[in-house]
């Protein structure tokens, strides 16, 4: 195997970098988005005028337009490469940023659907990038890498936040453009990174092959590109497969998990005024959710080989695990009112910031046992078809992100968790099912061997 700084880790670490910039910028702003769309309607009305943004039905308009375009978004990286593609998609990005200096209905809802076009073909680029870097020993150590770098975005983007917005019952216009600015900036730096990542040397291994378990011979990364109707064919054809829809299981839990840290959560605490300086805290529940990430990705991850040694399923119940702890715990310190408007209500407990924050680390734990160990099974499956493969994934997390992001202002937070509840077990038990499937699969080859 070639050394620890060869070509290919450049690649995975820059590539991280280039994510982690990029979404200091976005995920920070998708956490605070509907807080923030707040403020500015309640501006409008105090002058009587008229502002109909709402962020979460911004966010619903995202994840549902990168969930169709997900099906077209391996054609357009089989054009025009992974390297290309992210570097698209990551201008997409930017321009959703950049709509927050001047907020305005259409401007908001039309950046809302150019960031989802953008999101499909970036998160494709990234999928197929990030396989063609890796190979069967290393995919689990470089999917650690890239998670662990992209979820540094929580840290540096929500610290800037808790310095920003200082338990400010309404977040002025001062305040919003500075903070938007230099997120425009950040993002920007991102973009630029891509364009340092070179071209990954042809990797060549002999891994087992076929639904039989039989053995032979392939070079996954070395062949050519995909026309755009033959990726889109492949698109349908392994979403038709038993494993990717007992996997389609797993992904839609991811989505609507993700639904609920990075906007649902955050604002809830926000609204919950029995907690001092609540505004203020929004930024430190994003760091504490950023503190789980980096932390899975690196035990899971990096440290793949040690962890991973009894396979993904015990690390994906370990998410199962911490996220019931945490939903518990949110049940009973947030009062069900807190996702839809502000409240001075309390739940089962007095609403305490500690636990607040404890939770928010525990739903970014959770998310990166599930997300690093769908990564490695995706790119250790799929090696032939990463592009169409880590497509039908975000097709299907974000189908759900947008499902959950239509109903988080409507229903009240009980229902929520239960909803997430619900599907984690259900999520689990289909990965489980493909893990397991996997399993034999590799004992027979060793077997062979």
């Amino acid at each position: 195997m070639a050394g620890f700084f060869d070509v290919r880790m450049w690649n995975v670490i820059m590539m991280g970098m280039a994510f982690m910039f990029m979404f200091t910028a976005f995920q920070t702003t998708s956490i605070i988005e509907p807080y923030v769309l707040q403020g500015v309607k309640e501006k409008y009305q105090a002058r009587n005028e008229t502002f109909a943004g709402d962020g979460y039905v911004s966010l619903g308009i995202v994840y549902a337009v990168f969930t169709f375009s997900n099906w077209f978004a391996p054609s357009f990286v089989g054009i025009f490469g992974p390297r290309s593609s992210m570097i698209a998609g990551g201008v997409c990005y930017l321009l959703f940023i950049l709509s927050f200096l001047k907020p305005m209905t259409w401007t908001l809802y039309l950046a809302s659907v150019i960031i989802g076009l953008g999101a499909s073909v970036i998160w494709t680029g990234q999928g197929n990038f990030l396989t063609l870097n890796s190979d069967t020993d290393t995919m689990s150590r470089n999917s650690g890498i890239f998670w662990a770098l992209l979820q540094c975005s929580l840290l540096f983007g929500n610290l800037f936040v808790f310095i920003m917005f200082p338990g400010k019952q309404n977040i002025d216009d001062h305040t919003r453009t500075t903070v938007f600015i230099v997120f425009s900036a950040v993002c920007g730096i991102g973009i630029l990174l891509l364009f340092l990542l070179r071209k990954p040397p042809l990797i060549a291994e002999k891994v087992l092959h076929d639904i039989e378990g039989k053995t032979s011979p392939r070079t996954p990364h070395a062949t050519s590109k995909p026309g755009p109707l033959a990726a889109l064919k492949t698109s349908f054809r392994l979403f038709m497969t038993k494993d990717m829809i007992l996997l389609s299981l797993c992904f839609a839990y991811t989505g609507l998990e993700l639904t609920f840290f990075s906007g649902v959560y955050g604002t809830s605490v926000a609204n919950t005024l029995k907690i001092p300086s609540a505004q203020k805290i929004i930024g430190l529940v994003g760091v504490s959710i950023g503190v789980g990430e980096i932390l899975g990705g690196l035990a899971f991850g990096i440290f793949g080989k040690k962890t991973n040694k009894f396979g993904r399923d015990p690390i994906v119940l370990l998410g199962l695990v911490v996220h019931l702890a945490a939903f518990l715990m949110i049940f009973l310190n947030i009062p069900s009112h807190a996702p839809i408007g502000k409240t001075l209500d309390k739940a089962y407990i007095k609403p305490n910031q500690y636990i607040a924050l404890i939770c928010a680390f525990l739903l970014g734990l959770g998310d990166s046992s599930f997300n690093t160990q769908i990564y490695s099974i995706l790119g250790f499956a799929y090696s032939d078809d990463s592009a169409p493969a880590f497509a039908l994934f975000k097709f299907t997390q974000s189908l759900f992100a947008a499902v959950g992001f239509f109903y988080s202002n409507r229903i009240q937070l009980q229902w929520q968790l239960l909803i997430l509840v619900i599907w984690s077990f259900i999520g689990t038990l289909g990965f489980f099912t493909v893990e397991w499937k996997h399993k034999k699969r590799a004992v027979g080859y060793q077997r062979i061997q």
